[in-house]
């Protein structure tokens, strides 16, 4: 045993990451949360279907509109999504490792033939795991059900974006499952360390929208005898919204969603000219368009990732 546990730190990941995933599975909380995300998906996408019949017409993308129209008083299924997929991520890794000091089952589980980088980048793979099926359900289910009632099926560059949109929603959530995580090492009480990530969710879904205007207007101040110092308060304004990771997905989803977005950030006259009104970008463009948000929101996982992973390689572990 003591030379397998030489041989590779990565020994156990593949058990560790499906054990993690079928605990997550059966837990009665991720059924609720799984509840809960289905019937406001399914009655945000029925209320689209009902307002896509009555107002809408030819259309190319009119799967893509089934995500992003929004009939009174139910938002948008990207809406929802939004809101709602960081309370599944945390729901998912928020007692993660402190879970196991709390059941007194870390020192058992260490005990074996498994590295801590194997612990922890299991329990992350099993939970970004479950997510990617809860994801993956859900496009499938809302899919179906747009075909069953539109009576048409979702045309190649429709599929192309959605896909592209389901990875970007894997990213956005992934983010949170590592923000769960890095809570679940830095605080030894479940109870702490989701009230933590609630809060840091409440904090960008809630009031970061409106702390960044504040805070732009004091980095940036608009001079009103410089009409350029108004451009520079805006492109402020934008980079600190794109702090939150809220704010990424949102930019995400509206350029791969809507495919008449042609830009995320300020647009002059001059880059304008020449461009069909309403014409669709093309496919390619519009992942030119999103990388910058979907690099941010991979990079952003990886970050917190990579501090989990300081603050739990320097945890003293006892029997």
């Amino acid at each position: 045993m003591q030379r397998q546990r030489e041989g590779s730190p990565w020994t156990g990941l593949s058990a560790v990451a499906w054990k993690e995933a079928a605990d997550h599975i059966s837990s009665v909380r991720l059924l609720i949360l799984l509840v809960l995300v289905l019937l406001t998906a399914f009655g945000s996408v029925y209320a689209a279907i009902g307002q896509i019949k009555e107002t809408i017409g030819e259309d190319p993308f009119l799967f893509l509109r089934l995500l992003t129209t929004a009939r009174d008083p139910l938002p948008s299924f990207v809406s929802f999504l939004s809101f709602l997929l960081p309370l599944i991520g945390i729901a998912l890794a928020f007692d993660s490792i402190n879970g196991e000091y709390s059941r007194r089952t870390m020192s058992r589980i260490l005990s074996q033939p498994i590295y801590r980088d194997a612990l922890l980048f299991g329990k992350f793979l099993g939970s970004m795991l479950v997510l990617a099926l809860v994801l993956l359900t859900l496009w499938l289910l809302t899919t179906g059900l747009g075909i069953l009632t539109l009576g048409l099926p979702p045309s190649g560059a429709e599929i192309l974006r959605g896909l592209g949109f389901l990875v970007a929603s894997l990213a956005y959530g992934g983010v949170w499952v590592a923000i769960a995580l890095l809570f679940s090492t830095l605080f030894r009480a479940p109870a702490t360390s989701a009230l933590a990530a609630l809060s840091l969710w409440l904090l960008f879904a809630v009031f970061w929208p409106m702390v960044t205007p504040f805070v732009a207007g004091l980095v940036a101040p608009v001079d009103p005898l410089n009409p350029v110092t108004l451009i520079s308060q805006v492109e402020a304004q934008q980079a600190l919204a794109r702090l939150s990771p809220n704010t990424l997905f949102g930019e995400t989803a509206a350029a791969l969603l809507h495919p008449q977005t042609r830009s995320l950030g300020l647009v002059f006259l001059y880059q304008l000219q020449g461009a069909v009104r309403g014409a669709p970008l093309p496919l390619g463009q519009s992942f030119i368009l999103i990388w910058p948000q979907l690099s941010g929101l991979i990079a952003a996982m990886v970050i917190l990732f990579t501090g989990s992973y300081v603050s739990f390689q320097r945890q003293e572990v006892r029997a």
